[in-house]
């Protein structure tokens, strides 16, 4: 059964890129990238080694910046790894919740259709292509192509496409690594030497194939690089691509916030009235499926059954939404009959085949739970999007100030757009409010071409924030001063005072 995709880029805001993977109309995927996000996976360093852990069988990477990376001694096999050594890593996972990027001394150069691996020897294809014949034509191809001292996998886009296409994408990575190579030699450790390409870029290389259906851009510039790649990779079969125009955002135009808010609640509902309760810990991830208020047509153990198949389908999207990874145990409600347990297990199987990041389903424990693994390859959407609760001592979460301010923007410019205002005031909690004028105020002055005032309100809750007053400059000014007689705090963009 074919599964209709779209991809929807939020790319108006200079700030930050978010990217949503939308199937059969709900949100699937989730992805983000700040401006100031550094090391991300994939960037390649010239690096030096720090400090040898030999009872961890792993080593301190210097990658500049004052950051130390992670490396594993088993991801480093055939470099001198010793203090002071130089050696190119690349970054596998980045830095989460007070830990370190790892990193690996296997460099791998992803293209449309393979991945290019220096040093290496293996052929591969990817796993996704199901078809043995298919899988044969291009195991050859990659065995004639393959260059001497290079390893190279085949990626599941190249599914159907010719030599050419293939040689063409495999010489292009040639001469990326030759570029490397040359900036490694020229440049002093420790350094980047090369940066992945961005978010929409790497979004494109990965998730674009024959069925996606539509990708829809907010932003003229990125608009453009769609379509030119669109052009270039996919000819035969290529997506519908569309500029959104208009005052409403285009994540809330496609009903895209609320979900995103929802995937940082603990609890998911199921669309029979069940729901599941997700709680990430640091070692593993736990998830809880309850019946709630579904009580099942025709008998208990049918009842259960439904029930966990629907929380199964419910979990593999909870999981791909969240970006969750490493260890994953599910509590599903018990069920005694082995048939109805590997309905289960198959079932899981099936959801997780397709999934970009590797999951394995390894069975039921004695105890009823089900594990599985995932591969952790970005941060989870609650690492990206909150913090600890500065009022709880870490009990709990907050989203984080550069999270509210964003959504701020997105509820100013839709302002700007709509009403054309002069000046607005805007109501938010204390500590969010002078982050966000400190840090944001000039720039988006300068930027929506209206005045910004907030002022702090101490009883709003942490994320919130409310529209005060829309309108002339010289009315807000007035109120502005009223607030600040009454010894109310009010932040303004001080180099905007007098113009």
């Amino acid at each position: 059964m074919t599964v209709e995709r779209k991809i929807i880029v939020n790319a108006a805001e200079p700030e930050e890129t978010r990217i949503a993977v939308v199937e059969e109309g709900k949100l699937c995927e989730f992805f983000i990238e700040r401006i100031w996000d550094r090391h991300m996976a994939g960037d390649i360093y010239k690096a030096r080694v720090d400090t040898v852990l030999p009872g961890m069988h792993a080593a301190f990477v210097n990658l500049g910046e004052g950051r130390n990376a992670f490396l594993y001694l088993a991801d480093a096999k055939g470099h001198k790894v010793e203090p002071n050594a130089v050696m190119l890593v690349q970054v596998m996972r980045v830095a989460r919740k007070g830990k370190g990027a790892r990193v690996t001394a296997h460099i791998s150069l992803p293209g449309r259709y393979v991945v290019l691996v220096p040093g290496g020897r293996e052929i591969g294809v990817s796993r996704r292509i199901e078809s043995p014949e298919e899988r044969r034509r291009l195991r050859t191809l990659a065995r004639q192509l393959r260059p001497k001292g290079f390893g190279l996998i085949v990626r599941t886009a190249a599914a159907g496409a010719d030599e050419d296409l293939l040689i063409q994408d495999l010489t292009e990575l040639m001469d990326l690594w030759r570029s490397i190579e040359q900036s490694a030699r020229s440049q002093e450790p420790p350094c980047l030497i090369y940066k992945d390409m961005g978010l929409l870029g790497r979004i494109l290389r990965d998730e674009v194939s024959g069925d996606i259906s539509e990708i829809v851009v907010d932003s003229e510039e990125e608009y453009k690089e769609v379509r030119e790649y669109i052009d270039r990779f996919c000819p035969e079969k290529p997506p519908e691509v569309s500029l959104h125009r208009g005052n409403v955002p285009i994540f809330e135009f496609y009903d895209l916030e609320k979900e995103i808010e929802e995937a940082l609640d603990r609890k998911a509902w199921l669309p029979s009235g069940g729901y599941l309760v997700i709680d990430q810990t640091e070692a593993f991830t736990i998830i809880d499926v309850n019946t709630g208020k579904y009580v099942g047509k025709a008998n208990l153990r049918q009842t259960v059954l439904d029930t966990n198949l629907e929380a199964a389908s419910e979990i593999a999207r909870q999981i791909r939404l969240r970006a969750l990874g490493g260890i994953i145990i599910v509590d599903f409600i018990d069920m005694d009959r082995e048939k109805d347990q590997q309905a289960l297990l198959s079932r899981l199987g099936e959801l997780f085949k397709g999934d970009h990041y590797r999951a394995r389903v390894f069975g039921i424990t004695h105890l009823g739970l089900v594990e599985m693994t995932r591969k952790r390859a970005r941060p989870d959407a609650r690492a990206v999007l909150s913090r600890n609760c500065p009022f709880c001592s870490g009990n709990g979460w907050v989203l984080k100030e550069d999270a509210v301010a964003m959504n701020l923007k997105r509820f100013l410019r839709k302002i700007a757009l709509s009403s054309k205002p002069e000046a607005v005031l805007v109501e938010m909690y204390p500590n969010v409010a002078c982050y966000v004028a400190e840090t944001y105020l000039s720039g988006w002055e300068e930027e929506l071409g209206l005045r910004v005032f907030i002022r702090e309100t101490p009883e709003f809750q942490w994320a919130k924030y409310r529209l005060d007053f829309q309108g002339p400059l010289e009315q807000a000014e007035r109120r502005v001063k009223l607030l600040q007689e009454a010894k109310v705090v009010v932040h303004s963009n001080a180099a905007s005072e007098g113009v």
